[in-house]
C-alpha cells in the first residue's frame, strides 16, 4: 500500500533535509525590530553563506524574501515571518500581523512563522492572530512555526521551566506545527519543557556568554529539543559560515566522536526581541 503525502509533508521534508525530524533555522528577520543586519548589497551573500553551510531554512519577512535570489537557497528552505514590532512603539512586545499565509505562498515559502509574547498587554490579540494563521495554514497545508516567549510586564523570569512548558503547549493547542521558545534555567529543565509538548520544540540561539555554539546545541538536543533557531549568533559572528557549520555538525548528527558536552547550567537572559 502506497503512503500518500500531503503538501504539509512535502514542505516539512524541505525544512529538515539534512536529518529527518531535526531543524536548524537561521532567523534573519531582525531588520524590522532592530535595523539592518548587514548592507543591502551583502544580504544575498549572507543568505548564500548560511544556506551553503548547513542551515535547513532562513526566516525573513515577505518583502525581503522577494529580494533573495532563489538560486542561492539551494537545499535551504524559506520561512516567511508574519509578525512585527519595533522598539519605537509604545509597547514593543505588541506583535501584529503584517502579512498572511497567501503572501508567503506567493513568494515560495515552505513555512510561515508567527511571534506571540505571553504576558504582554496585547496577549489576547496575539493569541487570536496565532489562531487565525493556524487556520489558514491548515487550509494551505503549510507548516506553522510559532515563536512563543514569556515576555511582558507580568513575567518576572522568562526561563522558568514550568512557564516555558505552558507557552510551548499554547502553541501546540492553537495549531502550530513547530514551536520556538527561549531556554530554561537551569538548562536541565528544558527536558521538562520538551517532554510536555506534543510538537517539536526548537530553542532560540542563546547568549554569547553560554559558551560555544556546539556545546549549546548539544545541550539543547540532549534535553529533547528537535533543533535550534540561531539568528544573532550567526549573522553577528565574524565568520557566519563557520558559526552555521558548528551548529549543523551537532543538529545534523555530525558531532565529533566522543564529544557529548554536559547540559549547560548557567545561561544569561536573552535580549528582548531575539
Amino acid at each position: 500500500m502506497v503512503a500518500l503525502t500531503t503538501g504539509l509533508d512535502v514542505r516539512l521534508a524541505r525544512l529538515s533535509r539534512h536529518r529527518a525530524g531535526h531543524f536548524l533555522f537561521v532567523p534573519m528577520d531582525h531588520s524590522v525590530a532592530d535595523g539592518p543586519i548587514t548592507t543591502a548589497a551583502r544580504f544575498n551573500e549572507l543568505v548564500s553563506t548560511v544556506a551553503d553551510n548547513g542551515a535547513d531554512a532562513v526566516v525573513v519577512h515577505k518583502g525581503r524574501a522577494r529580494a533573495i535570489d532563489p538560486r542561492l537557497l539551494g537545499d535551504c528552505g524559506l520561512i516567511v515571518h508574519l509578525s512585527a514590532s519595533t522598539p519605537h512603539a509604545p509597547d514593543e512586545d505588541a506583535k501584529i500581523l503584517v502579512g498572511d499565509v497567501a503572501d508567503a505562498v506567493r513568494v515560495g515559502a515552505d513555512a510561515v512563522s508567527v511571534h506571540v509574547n505571553i504576558g504582554a498587554d496585547t496577549e489576547a490579540e496575539q493569541l487570536a492572530d496565532l489562531g487565525t494563521v493556524a487556520r489558514a495554514c491548515q487550509e494551505w497545508n503549510i507548516p506553522l512555526l510559532a515563536m512563543v516567549y514569556p515576555r511582558g510586564p507580568r513575567i518576572a523570569d522568562p526561563h522558568v521551566p514550568a512557564l516555558l512548558s505552558h507557552v510551548v503547549n499554547i502553541a501546540a493547542d492553537l495549531g502550530a506545527t513547530l514551536v520556538k521558545t527561549t531556554w530554561a534555567v537551569p538548562a536541565e529543565g528544558m527536558a521538562e519543557v520538551t517532554e510536555s509538548c506534543p510538537i517539536p520544540v526548537l530553542v532560540a540561539g542563546g547568549p554569547s556568554e553560554s559558551g560555544s555554539l556546539a556545546e549549546y546545541a548539544a545541550a539543547a538536543l540532549d534535553a529533547g529539543c528537535r533543533g535550534l533557531a540561531v539568528g544573532r549568533r550567526v549573522f553577528q559572528h565574524p565568520d557566519p559560515g563557520a558559526a552555521v557549520r558548528e551548529v549543523a555538525a551537532v543538529v545534523h548528527g555530525r558531532r565529533p566522536a566522543g564529544a557529548h558536552p554536559p547540559l549547560l547550567t548557567s545561561l544569561a537572559p536573552v535580549p528582548a526581541g531575539a
